[in-house]
């Protein structure tokens, strides 16, 4: 994530996402620069309006992480609920065999 944030580091600064200011901005935070993963980040970036991919990013995940966290919370209920049932029958099973 570090190279994205290099890279929108830069280009919110005003100058241009290339592979000689993405590796300062690396050096400078402290991160050993891999070479190959600068390359490819710019490349993936050639062309691309940076503007506009974080409007869209910031708007699509905002929607959908609420919903997404909700889900495994009733589930987790489900299983509690399950579980104690469970418990109940075993129980019942075990009293007879010494009843």
């Amino acid at each position: 994530m570090e190279y994205i944030y290099a890279a929108m580091l830069i280009h919110k600064a005003g100058n241009k996402v290339d592979e000689q200011s993405v590796k300062k901005v690396l050096e400078a935070a402290g991160v050993t620069p891999d070479d190959a993963r600068i390359k490819a980040l710019v490349a993936a970036l050639d062309g691309v309006n940076i503007e506009e991919a974080v409007k869209k990013a910031a708007v699509a995940p905002a929607a959908a992480a609420p919903a997404a966290a909700a889900a495994p919370a009733a589930a987790a209920k489900e299983e509690k609920k399950e579980e104690k049932k469970d418990d109940g029958a075993a129980a019942a099973g075990l009293g007879s065999l010494f009843g």
